[in-house]
């Protein structure tokens, strides 16, 4: 399905056609996952075909301990690193091994109880991708269970079609003139649940910032020493960034990084379409159509490789994992949060990231008025549209580029479909910066 829409409501129409809207019900902080973990391991030497839900763990145990900001250490003195992903799990990197686990939670109707002290079956293996087993985490350090409520449609909000509050739209232009607001009539055409659903979903929300640490002097050093502009788009000339459309946005931001940056590393002689649909289908890391991270996009892709998109086309919805035996694949070398773990992110990192080696993926927060922009170097403007509830969203997007408008002198960020406010953490779009390096196929 194609067709051309204005400004960023290609993106939001588009890109939730097929109803993805969030993570896993979990719901923990960086606080809670700090302390010390045994890992009860599973029989090793299994490939990257092991089934971990039905896999025994308890054939041996690894004690970790995790400590701030970055650092894990082993019961053998081993000193590593792990980083909090979302508020869903965590990946520990320690003495040759890759250790990943969501947090465990339990769903009772809308009641959802996270056991931020534990996590379901993971999985453990190797930095070479080699040696697989199964795991289950349980911090031994007492925590309290934590019990969050899953944010649930009311019959009004599930049945009632989107209706065009004028007003609403006349007030966004008459409080800023940043950026201008209009009305969509293709949002006529949905619900309110599948507009919302559409923007990303009760789930996709991001329940406690993680504030980034101070920039250090090296790294203001380089930032300083940027071009004032840039985009990928169109470098002397050259665009680097594969034009896409619909999908489900973290599969599909993930996707489009990993496509730029196979074309910066060949200088354009490789252009790879990759396929959404095998991590919609196939990664145990997401949750298919019900959303994911562009994180663990990251990992899947190391573990498992991505194949092309006509070897596995993109059907907008859940499917079994079909892809064909002789397709090609792309791997990741590295994936990481950009500077270096979940909390670590910042302008500067991220400019200094974009430059070197390409567009990246970025989450930010979907407030009502965005669902009106047209134009313009976007800001939240505080207000709320009482006619079309609509509840707060976390939406992946691929970052493209960087600017300053000259007339005005303010900063902003592009993504290919809009412009947002640059260096102040405009809707948290500074806080969740993912970059993985492709390795481009030989």
């Amino acid at each position: 399905m194609k067709m051309r829409l204005s400004g960023v409501l290609v993106c939001l129409l588009l890109l939730w056609v097929d109803g993805s809207w969030g993570d896993t019900p979990a719901n923990c902080t960086y606080e809670e996952l700090l302390g010390t973990w045994v890992f009860q391991v599973s029989k090793g030497g299994h490939d990257n075909t092991i089934n971990c839900s039905a896999e025994a763990t308890g054939q041996s145990t690894v004690t970790v301990t995790l400590e701030k900001l970055s650092v894990a250490t082993d019961e053998l003195g081993h000193i590593g690193f792990f980083t909090l992903i979302y508020n869903q799990g965590f990946e520990v990197v320690i003495n040759g091994y890759k250790w990943f686990a969501f947090f465990k939670y339990t769903e009772d109707g809308p009641k959802v109880t996270s056991y931020c002290d534990q996590t379901l079956p993971g999985w453990v293996h190797d930095v070479l991708g080699n040696n697989w087993a199964c795991f289950v985490g349980k911090r031994v350090n007492s925590v309290p269970l934590k019990i969050d409520y899953k944010p649930v449609f009311s019959s009004r909000l599930h049945q009632k079609p989107y209706k065009h509050n004028l007003d609403f739209i006349d007030s966004i232009n008459s409080v800023q003139k940043s950026w201008k607001a209009a009305p969509y009539p293709e949002h006529e055409m949905y619900t309110l649940k599948e507009l919302h659903y559409r923007a990303g979903g009760p789930a996709s929300r991001i329940p406690v910032r993680v504030r980034s640490m101070p920039v250090k002097a090296d790294l203001a050093k380089m930032a300083a020493a940027l071009p004032e502009h840039w985009d990928w788009r169109n470098v002397d000339g050259v665009n680097f960034r594969h034009p896409s459309s619909c999908g489900s946005c973290y599969s599909f931001a993930s996707m489009g990084m990993l496509e730029a940056r196979v074309r910066i590393l060949t200088n354009n002689t490789e252009t790879p379409i990759l396929s959404p649909q095998q991590v919609v289908s196939c990664s145990e890391y997401s949750q298919g159509c019900d959303g994911g991270f562009p994180y663990l996009i990251g990992k899947y892709v190391q573990d498992f490789g991505v194949v092309d998109e006509s070897c596995f086309p993109y059907v907008a919805k859940d499917t079994p994992c079909g892809v064909p035996q002789n397709c090609g694949r792309i791997y990741t070398a590295e994936y990481n949060y950009v500077g270096g773990f979940y909390g670590g992110c910042s302008e500067m990192a991220m400019m200094l990231e974009l430059v070197k080696n390409g567009p990246m993926g970025v989450a930010f927060e979907v407030y009502p008025d965005f669902m009106h922009y047209k134009e313009g170097i976007y800001h939240h403007t505080g207000l709320a549209d009482p006619f079309n509830p609509f509840e707060l969203t976390n939406h992946a997007v691929l970052l493209v580029g960087y600017g300053r408008c000259h007339m005005t002198g303010q900063k902003y960020w592009i993504d290919g479909y809009f412009r947002i406010r640059r260096g102040s953490d405009e809707c948290a779009i500074e806080s969740i910066a993912v970059a993985a390096n492709p390795i481009p196929k030989l």
